[in-house]
């Protein structure tokens, strides 16, 4: 498995820290998938996460989940 420099780990840190919680686990868990083998730990390291917040959001990204706070333009209609 690749391992990031430091300064994409910092760089990496500083961004995940900026997301809001489901934004969070979407990108490290999108990070670990990338890494295969290993990567759900690795990331957990880099990020300072818990292995269990990446692997649901592993989760919730193969169930294809709609985000919850999803936007609409002003005035525009919802669907019925």
């Amino acid at each position: 498995m690749a391992t990031y420099p430091s300064l994409v780990k910092k760089r990496m840190r500083t961004f995940y820290r900026s997301l809001n919680e489901r934004d969070r686990r979407h990108y490290a868990a999108i990070e670990a998938i990338k890494l295969g083998h290993g990567g759900i730990g690795y990331i957990s390291q880099v990020l300072g996460c818990d292995q269990k917040t990446i692997s649901h959001g592993i989760a919730e990204l193969e169930a294809d989940i709609e985000p919850s706070n999803s936007q609409r333009k002003k005035g525009e209609a919802v669907n019925a």
